[in-house]
């Protein structure tokens, strides 16, 4: 693995990662979270991070992923496993599964897939 790549896809991947969840969320689907609550920026910031890093270092080091096109599908299938994943967590404590739930799931695997061509592409650019 080459540590310069893995910490340029990874911050690549963390700044698409939140500017995907501003559009997404913060300008599009304003609807999906409650108005009452302020979000922690600095929070989302952190998810961002290790989410990106995550892909970062499982494209780069285990599954040799450098191109935008293999990124983007792999970010996909993995965004919408996470975010199946995270979503049932989310709805047991709720008690209720949503009209949102299917929204929310297709958002999470759209961005992980542009979140994970664009980590490829870098990893792709920047190996030696």
């Amino acid at each position: 693995m080459n540590t310069k790549s893995f910490f340029l896809s990874g911050t690549v991947g963390t700044i698409v990662c939140f500017l995907l969840g501003f559009i997404f969320y913060g300008l599009i689907f304003t609807d999906l979270h409650p108005e009452d609550v302020e979000p922690c920026m600095l929070f989302i910031f952190l998810g961002c991070l290790f989410y990106a890093f995550t892909f970062a270092l499982i494209f780069s080091r285990w599954a040799h992923i450098s191109t935008f096109d293999s990124g983007a599908k792999a970010g996909f299938l993995i965004g919408l496993l996470w975010s199946l994943s995270v979503n049932f967590f989310m709805s047991s404590s709720s008690g209720i599964l949503d009209s949102n739930f299917v929204i929310m799931i297709a958002i999470d695997s759209v961005s992980a897939a542009i979140m994970g061509g664009m980590i490829a592409l870098v990893i792709g650019k920047t190996k030696p």
